[in-house]
């Protein structure tokens, strides 16, 4: 394990276009088609986040994620990513999160970016990686969720993310200081691997 801390994207950043296999989540939200496109999103707020299904910081954060899935229901749409390399682990697998999913009792689309391009399009470091994006989709708040970490005795509430989403929903600012996400580094392919290689 490598702790690592989010890129910390430009503010304001527009969301990058993607479509990608939807492993887990409400079959609904993908739409006709075999993947979920980010075309199909409505004109509300979206939490992006990057997960996969081994990591410890990711494990120690599942339960507010449920929390704030059913706290903000019916005013955020949420997706999750998962772009580690299965060449390395491959808990991390389609499996993998789909199991992750339905122990959590998440409801949200749960996708795999196989190929790592969306994760290099969002500049994504570490898993958790949290990325808020306002009505228009472009980038109000990316940072920790709160300051819990496994071990560290600091209560798991997600204050950081909500302080953002309440003031996004009320319409006030939103703070430009903002606190980097730390985790597990994404898994990238090997050198000279193919995803599916």
């Amino acid at each position: 394990m490598v702790l690592t801390a989010s890129t910390m994207l430009p503010l304001g950043t527009a969301l990058p276009a993607f479509a990608l296999e939807q492993v887990a989540g409400d079959p609904a939200a993908r739409g006709s088609g075999p993947l979920w496109r980010s075309s199909l999103l409505r004109p509300e707020p979206l939490l992006v986040l990057f997960l996969c299904a081994h990591c410890p910081f990711v494990k120690h954060i599942e339960p507010e994620l449920g929390r704030l899935a059913h706290d903000y229901a019916g005013r955020l749409q949420i997706v999750a990513i998962s772009s580690n390399s299965i060449h390395t682990h491959p808990a991390d697998g389609p499996d993998g999160l789909r199991a992750q999913a339905e122990r959590c009792g998440w409801r949200f689309p749960y996708l795999w970016d196989a190929d790592q391009d969306v994760a290099r399009a969002f500049q994504a470091a570490c898993t958790p990686d949290l990325y808020l994006f306002d009505a228009a989709h472009r980038l109000v708040y990316r940072g920790q969720l709160d300051g819990s970490r496994p071990g560290n005795g600091v209560p798991l509430d997600g204050r950081d993310l909500r302080a953002a989403l309440d003031a996004l929903l009320a319409g006030t600012a939103l703070p430009q200081e903002q606190t980097p996400s730390i985790g597990c580094n994404i898994k990238w392919h090997p050198d000279g691997v193919m995803p599916f290689g």
